[in-house]
């Protein structure tokens, strides 16, 4: 039994001849390090034309989660987080005490009217 001499076995579709190892062209970039406050370094890539205020000062690390800045010496610092705040704290944000009694009155006639209470 003879095998066929299939010259493409084994390599990717598109990938040029054997050996090649330009496969096209690469863009100038620039690597900017990262840190965040326990001293994790990540690196991300901008192209080389790009201005320096395009590039951005703080990221989120992607393993930490926490902030990250381009000054290894001072790192951002974690942002105070808002307590956690409930549905009434928001309706008392929106709605002054004079509001509130008002619909507190109307929501209590309706009930009732509906139950047959005057």
């Amino acid at each position: 039994m003879a095998t066929g001499g299939n010259a493409i076995r084994g390599t990717r579709v598109g990938s040029g001849p054997m050996g090649e190892q330009d496969h096209g062209y690469h863009a100038d970039r620039i690597a900017v390090s990262y840190w965040d406050g326990l001293g994790n370094e990540t690196v991300r890539y901008f192209a080389a034309g790009l201005p320096d205020g395009e590039i951005p000062e703080t990221i989120d690390h992607p393993h930490s989660g926490l902030p990250a800045g381009r000054d290894q010496q001072n790192p951002p610092a974690l942002a105070k987080p808002e307590p956690y705040k409930t549905h009434l704290a928001y309706v008392k944000e929106r709605r002054t005490d004079e509001e509130a009694t008002q619909l507190l009155e109307d929501a209590l006639m309706q009930l009732r009217e509906r139950r047959g209470i005057r």
